[in-house]
């Protein structure tokens, strides 16, 4: 199952049962498609920052129309339907390995240490540093008094998390998952890619479903303590299937599938034509204040649950698909972005605040702007996660 070096597509082969005797090893693929979703995030927040489709720290003065929006909502929209849930998973497959190594209370002591100190860091520095230095004008700031007594004294840090809340929701998942893995633990039974159309079906009409259904009391742009609930349908039903693909020993088996490989074709090409035709039809209620779409006991909203699902279990199969084949490598470039994605998931919002600030005054087409500050972004948050990881303590 675990590839150390890079070998043509031909080549690889399911794992052997030897090979999964050796859970704390990396699995290159794994670490290079985590670190291609982190940048895809990047991406998609220097989208937000001109777009102004969807929530985040800073928009661009400039907001605009709603034909500007439309290539960006296309693109966000497919973002969003799969690349969170695609770390879900990896977070359910990973989390099993762990506790297999360590009893519950060790589990989850590691868990916060991997998970919870970084959540805190960045709720009580990241976030005051963002909001009340780089955006707060310097008459408004508040001050250390207030930041003391209400930002962490009365717990308003909480729902503070940004980017990190996948962080807390993850830490947030393992909790039960801690005591109900372990005492549900069974040998492991290798296993082949046992996933059948019949199989996805189902499985993307229930996400479907139970998307739909919560969106009728938490639609889209509404949170909790900055928990998109109208989203954790995926991102719940995605951590436990990394835990059964784990507990069968087939993710190596799973990603190089041909029905993985159909799917993410299938997705790619059928995704956004039929993210476009839904777009014309449901143009005359866009202009609403909140889209029917984004949640509610309408067809709109059910429509675009079930585009986003369906969607979404493609694109994520197809992204393991390609990553095991294609970049499968541990060694030079791939490792050094590889072992610093994590902390450029947890520091790109200030550089990626700053440089929007930076780039205030520079008109240009908005898809360049958005294409400055992505590239930009990545090469700043690298900088500043390859400082952090050079700190002793860090």
């Amino acid at each position: 199952m675990i590839q150390t070096k890079t070998v043509p597509a031909s080549d690889f082969r399911p794992s052997t049962a030897k090979d999964a005797k050796k859970p704390t090893s990396r699995i290159a693929w794994v670490d290079n498609l985590r670190m291609l979703t982190i940048l895809l995030v990047v991406n998609m927040h220097a989208g937000v920052t001109y777009s102004h489709v969807g929530s985040w720290y800073y928009n661009s003065p400039h907001e605009p129309s709603l034909m500007e929006k439309l290539p960006f909502a296309l693109w966000q929209g497919h973002l969003q339907s799969f690349f969170m849930g695609l770390l879900f998973f990896i977070g359910g497959y990973f989390a099993d390995r762990s506790l297999e190594r360590k009893s519950p209370a060790g589990f989850l002591k590691e868990r916060m240490i991997r998970l919870g100190l970084p959540t805190l860091f960045y709720m009580l520095v990241i976030h005051p540093f963002v909001v009340f230095v780089l955006l707060a004008p310097a008459d408004h700031r508040p001050s250390m008094a207030w930041y003391l007594t209400e930002f962490i004294g009365k717990g308003r840090f909480i729902g503070s998390s940004g980017p990190m809340w996948f962080a807390f929701a993850l830490l947030l998942f393992c909790i039960p998952f801690a005591w109900l893995g372990k005492a549900g633990d069974c040998a492991r039974v290798q296993t082949g890619a046992v996933l059948q159309p019949i199989t996805l079906l189902i499985l993307a009409m229930a996400l479907s479903i139970g998307s739909f259904l919560v969106r009728t009391v938490q639609p889209i742009g509404t949170s909790i303590l900055n928990f998109q609930l109208c989203f954790f349908t995926q991102y719940i039903v995605a951590f436990v299937l990394g835990i059964v693909v784990s507990r069968r020993d087939c993710l190596q088996a799973l990603a190089q599938s041909q029905i993985a490989k159909r799917a993410g074709w299938i997705a790619l090409i059928g995704g956004p034509a039929a993210l476009i035709a839904f777009a014309l039809i449901a143009m005359k209620d866009m202009g609403k204040a909140p889209p029917p779409m984004y949640g509610g006991w309408n067809w709109e909203a059910l429509a675009l649950a079930t585009w986003e699902q369906s969607t979404g279990i493609g694109l994520a199969l197809g992204a393991m698909a390609l990553c095991s084949f294609r970049f499968n490598s541990d060694r030079g470039l791939m490792r050094w972005l590889s072992d610093r994605s994590f902390g450029v998931y947890l520091l790109h919002t200030p550089v990626l605040v700053g440089l929007a600030l930076l780039f205030d005054p520079i008109h240009a087409n908005l898809f360049g702007l958005v294409a400055l500050l992505t590239v930009t972004g990545w090469i700043g948050s690298f900088a500043v996660a390859d400082i952090g990881r050079r700190l002793r303590l860090v």
